[in-house]
């Protein structure tokens, strides 16, 4: 009886998790509808951002003068790197963190294997718990990132990040996040977010600067450095809030996905406890009929 009394105990714990991990799901669903419309919106915006802003750069006679007209356009070589690393708050989500880790991790061990110093600027519990344990260089830490995702928080982490990188302390800097393709799908991304990455457009220029002057798309009104001041800005608070989005969208797919496999584990380890216990309970009545058989045949004999 001690036995079923187990059985029964830990049916009844599995149950309760199988309610817990399928209100989950259902909730996960419901934001991850909300946020999948919120990244399919701002993708294609955000996507064309990079190659205007790298198309009115490169349509200037000099490269050098670009990069003199914004602080933000300057090449270095790359000798010192800045990670922005996105990962979430909660856990819950499967691999979701871990296989975005260890990707960052990789690409801090192979820059720093061919010379280049790396930090860390970190979004997430996650990220920062992970990075600390391994006493990874963190230049900085967001707090409080995904309590209001919306232009104005990727306006305070895009100034926190560049001031760095136009100061010089810093020659690139990359966005490592999970890019959003579906409910069970996400892909680790490591982009480039400054230098500019160059345009077809310019090594089309470089190649054949004649016929690039004859076709140019680009009329600049007032000037060029204004347009510069305002598309900059544009560019990288557009491009750090899409990770923003495609990040939150993923996390919420992962975690969909997780606890869909959670709750259908749990019915699988109900069913096998049910045998279980149908089978204990079947075996004490067996044994507990012999008995009564075997103590009624001593009466008789006696």
């Amino acid at each position: 009886m001690a036995n079923l009394k187990i059985i029964r105990r830990r049916i009844g714990s599995v149950k309760g998790t199988q309610k817990i991990t399928r209100a989950m799901k259902m909730v996960a669903a419901a934001r991850l509808n909300r946020a999948q419309q919120r990244i399919l919106a701002i993708r294609p915006y955000a996507i064309k951002t990079q190659p205007v802003l790298s198309e009115v750069v490169a349509s200037d006679d000099s490269a050098e003068s670009a990069e003199h007209a914004h602080p933000l356009l300057a090449r270095r070589p790359e000798k010192k790197t800045l990670l922005i690393v996105v990962t979430s708050d909660r856990g819950q989500c499967g691999a979701f963190n871990l296989n975005l880790l260890r990707a960052a991790e990789r690409l801090w061990h192979e820059r720093e294997a061919a010379g280049q110093s790396v930090q860390f600027a970190v979004i997430g519990r996650k990220g920062r718990d992970y990075l600390k344990r391994r006493n990874a260089p963190i230049l900085h830490i967001y707090p409080s990132v995904w309590d209001k995702v919306d232009l104005e928080t990727a306006r305070n982490v895009a100034r926190t990040a560049l001031t760095p990188f136009v100061k010089g302390d810093f020659d690139a800097i990359y966005l490592v996040y999970n890019e959003f393709k579906s409910a069970m799908t996400q892909k680790v991304t490591a982009e480039l977010l400054f230098p500019l990455p160059p345009s077809e457009s310019a090594a089309k220029r470089a190649e054949a600067k004649e016929e690039w002057d004859r076709h140019r798309e680009f009329l600049f009104e007032p000037d060029k450095n204004s347009l510069l001041e305002r598309l900059v800005p544009m560019y990288v608070e557009i491009s750090i809030l899409r990770a923003l989005l495609e990040s939150m969208a993923s996390e919420l797919g992962a975690r969909m996905t997780a606890m869909d496999s959670a709750t259908k584990n749990a019915a699988e380890m109900i069913a096998k406890l049910t045998l279980d216990y149908n089978r204990a309970r079947q075996a004490a009545i067996t044994t507990e009929l012999m008995e009564i058989i075997g103590g009624a045949e001593a009466l008789r004999e006696g």
